[in-house]
């Protein structure tokens, strides 16, 4: 006699799991698909993005830079440049937003040795938060020690204008409470703990640094620090759900940078964040404004200039292993 398979040996993964339900009006039994968790990247996937990176390029970047909607001109400020399209690095995904060209340029900033993200990844793009995250975990293994993360975001707070600068000092990751995390799956002890601490993911040494390196460029009436926001994208949002997140405390909101501050504390990495104000939400049903990516674009291009100084005196006065002053310089 034929001995029955078990349940679980007959369905693969990529299968998804049904479940019986009843209707509360018939009574009638209803299927319903659940689907199966997102892939998760492989360890050894991120050390293969690693190694051929350093089989292409001499450089060994001790700060990475992952550049928002419109500021990818902070890759131009680096010397002895090297750059590879993400096509050309072994797992990265493509970028496909306009204002993101795509690319990861290696150089020297300020005698710091730094890699660039032209360009970076987002949910909304059809991307597992895995392959958004990607290069974070690659730029561990390159020996990075700081991410710098910036964006484009609308402002929420009645304090902040288009224009602005503000110094995030911590974030609500809003697609995490859904169970959307770049963390979900078997953890990988290598890059760090199973339940990591979000409590100081925003270096608080890095945030003054920045607050005075704001003075001596005589931007402090730009600048102010606040709390941001992520939701999933891609359209903007609602005037209900503006309301809702302005009473949430949310000073400014976009549709990135959390999943990947996420991965880099989960790594151990410093993190520095900014956002780029660039249009106000809407939240009154009387404003007749609405927000377009073009303007966006349009805003990040006026304020390039500014942002770019702030972010190169910061890498140049920071101390890289925050344990001791670091500016002697890369010898090529």
């Amino acid at each position: 006699m034929q001995s029955k398979e078990p349940v679980s040996s007959v369905r693969t993964r990529a299968q998804a799991s049904e479940m019986l339900l009843c209707s509360p009006s018939t009574g009638e039994r209803l299927t319903s698909r659940v689907p199966s968790s997102p892939p998760v990247c492989s360890h050894d996937e991120y050390q293969t993005a690693a190694d051929w990176l350093r089989t292409h390029t001499r450089h060994r970047p001790e700060v990475a830079i992952i550049c928002g909607s419109g500021l990818g001109m902070l890759a131009d400020t680096l010397g002895c440049q090297e750059s590879f399209a993400y096509s050309d690095v072994p797992g990265f995904p493509q970028s496909t937003v306009q204002g993101h060209a795509g690319r990861l340029v290696f150089g020297v900033l300020k005698g710091k040795m730094c890699v660039c993200m032209q360009g970076r990844f987002h949910m909304y793009e059809g991307h597992t938060l895995s392959k958004t995250t990607f290069p974070v975990r690659v730029f561990k293994l390159l020996g990075v020690k700081t991410l710098i993360v910036t964006n484009a975001a609308g402002s929420l707070a009645d304090g902040l204008q288009p224009g602005d600068i503000m110094i995030i000092k911590d974030h609500i990751n809003f697609p995490g409470f859904v169970g959307l995390n770049p963390l979900i799956g078997p953890n990988d002890d290598k890059f760090g703990p199973r339940f990591p601490a979000m409590s100081n993911c925003y270096d608080k040494e890095l945030r003054c640094l920045a607050t005075e390196i704001g003075k001596q460029l005589e931007i402090t009436g730009l600048m102010r620090e606040g709390v941001y926001a992520m939701v999933g994208g891609p359209n903007f949002e609602s005037i209900a759900e503006a309301r809702l997140l302005h009473r949430l405390g949310v000073d400014a909101v976009g549709m990135s940078t959390a999943p990947e501050v996420v991965v880099a504390t989960h790594c151990g990495l410093r993190v520095f964040g900014l956002s780029l104000i660039t249009n106000k939400v809407v939240k009154t049903y009387e404003d007749s404004d609405s927000v377009n990516h073009e303007g966006v674009l349009e805003v990040s291009r006026l304020r390039s200039v500014t942002v770019q100084q702030l972010v190169t005196e910061l890498i140049g006065k920071m101390d890289i292993n925050n344990n001791g002053p670091n500016d002697a310089g890369t010898k090529f």
